[in-house]
């Protein structure tokens, strides 16, 4: 796999980490993706979708709200994954997030799945 370029505007409404093993990408966000913030989310996928990957895991288990901005990102994350052949899955914990995805039919059209948090994590 390739080096990933993830530099990008930052934004105080969210963080985004990129992480890379073998197989697979990680996105990791924490914090509110909004029309703010959403460009950086965007940012980085466009960057990992750039790079060498087959498959990448969006996770947001640490976003505490997504809007209309955010759902925009991740649709069409999905359409040029899906025309690269690039396995991608989204992951979320909150009711926040879940239920947006839910709402637009994004949740079964990313595949997206729930994980519980560990109730000893702060």
């Amino acid at each position: 796999m390739t080096a990933l370029s993830v530099d990008s505007p930052t934004s105080d409404l969210v963080t985004i980490d990129v992480t890379a093993s073998e197989s697979v990408v990680r996105i990791s966000a924490a914090g509110e993706i909004d029309s703010t913030s959403a460009p950086v989310l965007r940012d980085r996928l466009e960057a990992v979708l750039a790079g060498d990957v087959e498959q990448f895991v969006v996770d947001l288990v640490g976003v505490t709200f997504l809007d209309s901005a955010g759902l925009c990102v991740l649709a069409a994350a999905h359409r040029q994954a899906a025309a690269q052949g690039i396995g991608m899955q989204v992951v979320a914990a909150s009711r926040a997030v879940i239920r947006p995805l839910q709402i637009t039919g994004l949740w079964s059209l990313l595949g997206a799945s729930q994980v519980e948090l560990d109730a000893g994590a702060a």
